[in-house]
């Protein structure tokens, strides 16, 4: 028992410092000695943090298993993570409800009102009644502080705020969600889950309600987190999400990392979720310009709604705009505002691209109605670029300018770098006629952001409106090659071999999901779709 002892402990500091890997390897050699519930649900969060959440389920199932008979308290506490993450991970809401009342159950037996909040957040948490969970939720609250349990609090606070938002009441609820993601990263709770659940909640609460610029803001202010722990996403919704908006900040090959994991995290959930990473993944290969992979990946999932969006600008990137129309047309009612605002600006530019400027224009009038309405940057910045749009296929490009330019700040407000360099150039389309000099230079700028970060259509594009417009612009190529890091340099220069991942491990002495990883972070640095353009990238590199 004394070397069981020692292992447990030592999975316990490993935990403790963030290393996952070593507190996997001290928590399983223990199980191989003699399963325990310490040690099973160890184990259990070492393989949650390295981003197993299969083998994380089934060692935390155990391990309830084994406190049910020993240890009530940390029986409650283990059905409540299990609540949160069957919801958060899988998407079954009827689990993480079965979970939550296990817990409640249990915790009447144990006579502790702060195991009693706990389990009773749980089943907050898991309700779809709004109300009911931002009274659960302030209830907690009360009960947190006057035990002076800060990881209880913080996470209370963060519920609540969520619950509020889903109520409307969205200035209220992001205040808490702000307060307790800063009280988790100030280091006021115990425990490195509660930034998982406050920064988690955030996300997802801010992305459905449109709050784009917190979330942005958010990211930036986890990176130290993220730089010693590791990411705190570790539930597929939110680190979909998280995906997503580094793909629209412009940091793509992180944001290749983190949706390929958000897949992988998805792979046993539900479809709900499963279609979540999968739209977000697409919507990055679409403005990558692999129109044909971001295809691939809705199929399956196109009567979800978060695919609707994706879908319809996928339809109208490839000639479609009738499609795209339709299938907007029968999902508005549906959507989530920031759906909505995707969606409403695809329809009028699929407008505009059939001659119907009148639908176009109510389009536009509405998206900016939905703005004013939802306080939301992003939505704003979609409304005044679709208005700018219309004005011009109406001939009215003077008027488009002012219009254009309000999106293009609120796009740069947002840190979105693509869309910033796509409202650029609809600026030097409408700036052209009257001022040719500065419209090039807008164009040039468009240009130099598209061959940054890989979108290879929108690069063209430019290109060839640089061109037309006695401006040669001759296209760079990729010049990821040299902001690749030392490793993925040494990774392609064997790729360029013609050597398959499995082989390239060996030689590099790493495993072949890292070099899934480092393949993939080279494949957006070079904004290349496969193996062998990457090799021809380092061919023309090196001549």
């Amino acid at each position: 028992m004394e070397g069981i002892d020692g292992l447990l402990a030592a999975g316990e500091n490993a935990l403790g410092a963030g290393d996952w890997v070593a507190a996997r390897a001290a928590f399983g050699e223990s199980v191989t000695i003699s399963a325990t519930a310490r040690g099973l649900a160890g184990l259990g969060d070492a393989h949650w943090w390295l981003g197993d959440v299969g083998s994380a389920f089934a060692c935390w199932e155990r391990a309830y298993g084994y406190y049910r008979r020993t240890d009530a308290a940390q029986a409650v506490f283990t059905a409540i993570a299990l609540s949160f993450l069957y919801d958060a991970n899988l998407g079954d809401r009827a689990a993480a409800r079965g979970w939550a009342a296990r817990a409640v159950r249990v915790s009447s037996q144990v006579g502790d009102p702060v195991v009693a909040a706990w389990a009773s957040l749980a089943r907050a948490g898991s309700t779809d009644d709004a109300s009911q969970a931002a009274a659960a939720s302030e209830a907690v609250y009360d009960v947190a502080v006057e035990a002076g349990d800060h990881d209880l609090e913080l996470c209370a606070l963060s519920l609540w705020g969520s619950a509020l938002i889903n109520r409307g009441h969205v200035l209220e609820g992001t205040e808490l969600l702000d307060e307790a993601l800063a009280g988790a990263l100030g280091g006021e709770g115990a425990r490195l889950d509660t930034v998982v659940f406050t920064s988690c909640l955030l996300m997802r609460s801010c992305v459905r309600g449109a709050d784009f610029l917190r979330v942005v803001q958010w990211t930036r202010s986890l990176d130290a987190f993220i730089e010693r722990y590791g990411c705190p996403y570790l539930h597929a919704t939110c680190r979909a999400s998280y995906g997503a908006v580094l793909a629209c900040t412009g940091d793509w090959s992180r944001a290749e990392t983190e949706l390929s994991a958000a897949a992988e995290l998805a792979r046993d959930a539900l479809p709900a979720v499963q279609a979540e990473a999968a739209a977000f993944l697409a919507d990055l290969r679409l403005a990558q310009g692999r129109l044909p992979e971001a295809r691939r990946l809705l199929v399956g999932f196109e009567d979800r709604t978060v695919v609707q969006p994706v879908l319809a600008a996928v339809q109208l990137a490839g000639g479609e705009p009738a499609v795209a129309s339709s299938l907007i047309r029968r999902q508005l009612d549906r959507a989530t505002p920031l759906e909505e605002a995707r969606l409403r600006e695809v329809l009028g530019r699929a407008c505009l691209t059939t001659g119907d400027t009148a639908g176009a224009a109510a389009a536009a009038a509405r998206l900016t109605a939905l703005g004013s309405k939802t306080d939301s940057g992003l939505i704003a910045a979609r409304g005044a670029r679709l208005c700018g749009l219309t004005l011009m296929a109406d001939g009215r490009q003077r008027d488009a300018v002012p219009r254009l330019s309000a999106a293009q700040t609120w796009f740069g407000l947002l840190e979105m770098p693509l869309e910033v360099a796509r409202t650029r150039m609809m600026l030097a389309d409408a700036m052209s006629p009257d001022e040719p000099a500065a419209a090039v230079a807008e164009a040039r700028m468009a240009l130099a952001v598209f061959e940054d970060l890989g979108a290879a259509v929108d690069a063209d594009a430019a290109a060839a409106w640089l061109r037309a417009a006695g401006a040669g612009a001759a296209r760079r190529g990729p010049r990821g090659v040299a902001l690749l890091t030392k490793r993925e340099y040494d990774v392609l220069a064997v790729l360029a071999e013609g050597l398959p991942n499995p082989e390239i491990a060996a030689r590099l002495y790493i495993s072949r999901r890292t070099v899934e990883h480092h393949v993939a972070s080279i494949l957006s640095k070079l904004g290349v779709q496969d193996q062998t353009e990457a090799a021809a990238c380092l061919a023309r590199a090196t001549e």
